[in-house]
């Protein structure tokens, strides 16, 4: 990739982050392209992580990244330009329809990554976040099997099927923790990468949407889910290092269209690239783009 070659590799602020150094990957679906262009960015500067969290299509990418920590992009970025919606999201209900689509297309999706059986036996350790259906708290899988932490992590309700586990119904981590960065501060990290996607991850514009249903649920979930991840954000930079990496994307797809993968892996990576290299670290805070900065 021609972005990764512009210019020699430098350590910049990622080399002044304590130890141990989490990477947090949040949900998105089709967004999680970019989590792709941040990674380049991020193993050009020889950065390894001491653990890996992951939400719903973070949780993939994070595992994969978990199972081969120096080549994980190259291999995402040859699976997301080539991916459509009908390899991930097989038409068909569920034999019990609890859902509209089946996994099928994940596991397939899984089995091509050459990832171990179980979570243990990843190179870096790793957690997927799911959310338990019957009681809605978070639930953090970092052991046992790793196919079915990975699909219950991404288990978008009522779109992919639930996982029972452990004698739990477990569906999408992002119902609760839409980027984990909580669940990394609990499991001992230090200071954190944070790969964020979407609208609900930039500054939040005042618009008044159409008097439309769709358009005004969209528009509530929007904020429901700003107001989680600036809340969880802004809880652990008061005690840890937060390192938010842009992606500069402004146009954001549907959820089910594949199509933009090019775009946003490459805008992602010349974005954090850029916001890499003027990186400064000093102390418990919230490190992000300039964008933010103007909104305070």
């Amino acid at each position: 990739m021609t972005l990764l070659d512009r210019r020699p590799a430098a350590t910049g602020g990622l080399a002044a982050l304590p130890r141990p150094v989490a990477v947090v990957a949040g949900a998105g679906g089709v967004l999680g392209a970019a989590h792709v262009g941040a990674g380049y960015a991020l193993e050009r500067r020889g950065f390894v992580p001491d653990l890996i969290v992951g939400t719903s299509v973070g949780a993939l990418t994070g595992a994969i990244a978990a199972a081969h920590p120096d080549t994980a992009a190259a291999w995402l970025d040859d699976v997301w330009r080539q991916l459509r919606r009908r390899e991930v999201f097989p038409l068909g209900l569920s034999a019990l329809a609890a859902s509209v689509f089946t996994d099928r297309g994940l596991r397939r999706l899984i089995a091509r990554a050459e990832l171990p059986e179980r979570i243990e036996e990843l190179a870096i350790p790793f957690t997927a976040v799911a959310t338990d259906l019957a009681t809605g708290t978070e639930v953090l899988l970092d052991h046992g099997d790793l196919e079915s932490a990975l699909l219950a992590s991404a288990a978008i309700p009522g779109i992919l099927p639930p996982v029972d586990r452990d004698g739990l119904m477990l569906v999408d981590g992002g119902v609760v923790a839409y980027v984990p960065v909580l669940a990394a501060q609990r499991a001992g990290a230090a200071s954190l990468v944070v790969l964020t996607t979407g609208p609900e991850s930039w500054p939040l514009q005042p618009t008044v949407p159409r008097r439309r249903a769709g358009a005004i649920a969209a528009r509530a979930g929007l904020l429901r889910l700003h107001h989680q991840i600036e809340c969880d954000l802004h809880e652990v930079a008061g005690h840890l290092p937060t390192v938010v990496l842009p992606t500069g994307i402004d146009t954001w797809p549907a959820w089910w269209d594949f199509g933009h993968a090019d775009r946003l892996i490459d805008t992602a990576c010349a974005t954090a690239d850029n916001f890499l290299d003027g990186l400064q670290i000093d102390g418990p805070g919230l490190y992000r783009s300039a964008q933010w900065r103007s909104q305070r």
